[in-house]
C-alpha cells in the first residue's frame, strides 16, 4: 500500500459526514478536515502515516494503553485530549472510522449530529 492509501480512506471516511469539507490546515500539506471550519481529523507524518482525531475525556489514555503500537498522544493537541492514530499496515478500518465519527460529533453543531444519527446504517 502507498503512503497516499491510507489517507485516501481516511478522506472518503470523513467526506460522507454531513459538511464536512477537506480544508488545508495551517501552512500543513497534509489533509485536514472540518465541519463549519472546526477541525475534526487532520493527516500528518510522524515517520509513519498518521491522523489525529478529538477524543472525549477518558479515550486518548485508554487507546493509548491498550494499544500503544497504535495509538500516541500527540505533540501540541495531546494536552487537549486528541489521539493520535498511526494508520499504514493493516489499521482496524472501523475502529479509525468510529474514532473520526466520535470527533465530528464533538465538534459539528447539533443539527448536523442531529442528521448524521438520523441517517440509515450503510451497508
Amino acid at each position: 500500500m502507498s503512503r497516499a492509501d491510507p489517507y485516501r480512506k481516511v478522506r472518503q471516511i470523513c467526506l460522507a459526514l454531513p459538511e464536512a469539507v477537506e480544508k488545508p490546515f495551517g501552512g500543513h500539506t497534509s489533509p485536514a478536515f472540518r465541519v463549519r471550519d472546526k477541525i475534526f481529523v487532520f493527516c500528518f507524518e510522524v515517520g509513519r502515516p498518521a491522523v489525529n482525531v478529538k477524543g472525549a475525556p477518558g479515550v486518548q489514555e485508554a487507546l493509548v494503553e491498550q494499544d500503544p503500537g497504535r495509538y500516541f498522544v500527540p505533540a501540541y493537541t495531546g494536552p487537549k485530549g486528541w489521539v493520535g492514530a498511526y494508520v499504514d499496515g493493516t489499521p482496524d478500518w472501523d475502529e479509525i472510522a468510529e474514532l473520526i465519527e466520535d470527533s465530528y460529533r464533538l465538534v459539528a453543531p447539533k443539527r448536523l449530529v442531529s442528521e448524521l444519527d438520523g441517517r440509515a446504517p450503510s451497508a
